[in-house]
């Protein structure tokens, strides 16, 4: 499995083609477990109101682009806090 940074680095040259489990262990890595999984939808709670929340689904072993985008804004954001 490849570390968190090289996920991420792919994940910042192409939203395209991630592997949902990939992103979903990024997800993982910086917002904890999610309070809801096991449904068609893993949901992330975010230590802030509002957008951008995390909420993913699997698309037949890949996630979907806009949901790697708003992950990524999640990510930029906790790291300025």
């Amino acid at each position: 499995m490849p570390p968190i940074a090289k996920i991420i680095e792919a994940m910042r040259k192409s939203q395209q083609n991630i592997a949902y489990n990939d992103l979903y262990r990024v997800c993982e890595h910086h917002f904890g477990k999610p309070r809801q999984a096991g449904t068609s939808h893993a949901v992330f709670k975010m230590p802030w109101a509002g957008d951008p929340r995390v909420n993913i689904q699997d698309d037949k072993g890949k996630a979907k682009a806009y949901q790697v985008r708003q992950v990524l804004k999640a990510i930029e954001k906790k790291e300025a806090r």
